[in-house]
């Protein structure tokens, strides 16, 4: 049998680790997508090929923003399409529209410039989307305690039902720094990843609790806490591991497909969900667990439930 709690302190100072990373890691700079910052999006078709980068730097020069340069292909022509998207406080003006527009074929004279479409993007509808799921991420957590410490409640439901949450809180931070780490965009594929993490993350944890408490039936007080928490995670390890490696497998190759094929909307959700998924099964084994079994022994002023019995 694996003893995992023994070596909880290990355990928390890594995890403590890629927390503080994560978070730090917002200082090196979060790419907010334009649907939650607003800004502005004109699209051109064009022929033959144009250069992002160079594109991308001259008209940051000229808007005073970064400009986000992003080639597609038209579907009702043979021409291709492309998309000029930069954060504007002012709006879009006439002005502004035809300094951009007379850059561009400036920049592209053999590509047949021509102006699709322009517009800007409201920040608020953004915002209000970006509220609701950190809304429904509250909601949902709390839903989770009290779920947790209803059908836990014979081992002390409440504790575990905390001690689950804070490792799917750990689950979610790590992830949010792999995001602005790879310099990916928070928008809604990140707040579909952090979604879909709420639900699939803590599922090993709510496996892992429900055999503590079988366990705990079943050999009564012959069992410390931390003995107890060691043979129910031992129990689910393999079912636990096998579960994360088939999905994370799975997210590796949509990731490696779409890295070849330069799709970068799915590589923005799958490689973020990959290390979310790595994460959530450290936290799920090495940070709930112990976790809980070191709140329980706090409360209890350092007794297990075997340490208890023997007492009396």
């Amino acid at each position: 049998v694996r003893d995992f709690c023994s070596k909880s302190k290990v355990f928390f100072i890594i995890g403590l680790a890629l927390i503080l990373i994560s978070l730090l890691s917002t200082f090196t700079g979060v790419n907010v997508a334009l649907e939650f910052k607003g800004g502005t999006i004109i699209t051109y078709s064009y022929v033959g090929d144009v250069d992002e980068n160079g594109i991308s730097k001259e008209l940051t020069s000229l808007v005073g923003s970064t400009v986000k340069v992003q080639q597609g292909d038209s579907l009702d022509s043979d021409t291709k399409t492309l998309s000029l998207s930069f954060t504007s406080n002012d709006g879009l003006t006439i002005d502004r529209q035809n300094d951009v527009t007379n850059k561009v074929k400036e920049l592209c004279p053999d590509n047949e410039v021509t102006l699709l479409d322009a517009n800007d993007v409201n920040a608020r509808s953004g915002g209000e989307f970006f509220a609701k799921c950190i809304v429904a991420a509250v909601f949902a957590a709390l839903i989770l305690i009290i779920y947790i410490a209803f059908r836990f409640k014979q081992i002390s439901g409440w504790s575990a039902g905390v001690c689950a949450v804070l490792g799917l809180l750990s689950t979610l931070i790590v992830t949010y720094g792999c995001v602005v780490l790879c310099r990916f965009e928070i928008d809604s594929n990140f707040m579909a990843v952090i979604l879909t993490l709420l639900g699939y993350a803590v599922n090993d944890t709510i496996v892992i609790y429900d055999r503590i408490r079988e366990n705990k039936t079943l050999y009564k007080d012959k069992l410390s806490l931390a003995e107890l928490t060691n043979l129910s995670t031992n129990q689910s390890l393999t079912r636990s591991i096998n579960t994360s490696v088939t999905t994370i497998a799975t997210m590796l190759v949509v990731t490696i497909v779409a890295m070849v094929y330069g799709v970068n909307s799915i590589i923005s959700f799958s490689f973020p969900m990959m290390i979310g998924l790595i994460s959530g099964t450290y936290s799920t084994i090495c940070i709930a667990g112990p976790l809980w079994v070191w709140l329980e022994e706090k409360k209890n002023g350092g007794n297990s439930p075997k340490a208890e019995a023997a007492a009396e």
